[in-house]
């Protein structure tokens, strides 16, 4: 689902993002609601970040990639927590790219999220490149056991940044999926 919205793009940069688990839900700029199997997601954009919210029979999580005043903290490379009988993974990568690089990128982006049942495009006035991106893999996820993955993708043009994150949250322990 692609979507424009009149809101401006927020300049940021990489490294005014923090991750956050279980932090309150903000008020989004556009929202995809999708569910997988028993599982309930809203792929969430707030902006120049995004939330996921996940309701299932192992519990709520609510992962936040965003600017957020007053919470310490960094984008980790990786983190992996806790979640119901399961686990909660999480990587991200921040690339600097050149507008030519980061443009080609976009684009894709929006050929490969934009129209896909699971995905989230947002994008923002003033820059053709400025988008934050979400995309929930439906193919075998949590439906037959499987985990469940999603990948996000926030671009900042005036720094020329991608930031990428992938998330994967496992029904029961690695190792003891059916």
């Amino acid at each position: 689902m692609r979507v424009g919205i009149s809101a401006p793009f927020v300049d940021t940069c990489a490294d005014d993002l923090v991750w956050a688990l279980g932090h309150p839900l903000l008020e989004p700029l556009a929202v995809r609601s999708l569910r997988v199997g028993g599982t309930g997601v809203e792929l969430r954009v707030l902006g120049a970040s995004h939330q996921v919210a996940v309701a299932s029979a192992d519990g709520a999580l609510v992962e936040t990639v965003a600017c957020l005043p007053g919470v310490d903290g960094a984008l980790p490379g990786s983190a992996e927590r806790p979640h119901g009988g399961g686990r909660y993974r999480f990587d991200s990568q921040v690339e600097t790219l050149t507008r030519t690089e980061l443009a080609r990128r976009v684009d894709h982006l929006h050929r490969e999220v934009a129209d896909d049942p699971g995905g989230l495009l947002v994008a923002f006035p003033g820059d053709p490149l400025a988008v934050t991106a979400l995309h929930l893999n439906l193919d075998g996820a949590c439906g037959d056991g499987g985990p469940l993955h999603w990948r996000t993708w926030h671009a900042y043009p005036q720094s020329g940044e991608l930031v990428t994150t992938h998330s994967t949250v496992y029904a029961h322990p690695r190792g003891d999926n059916p």
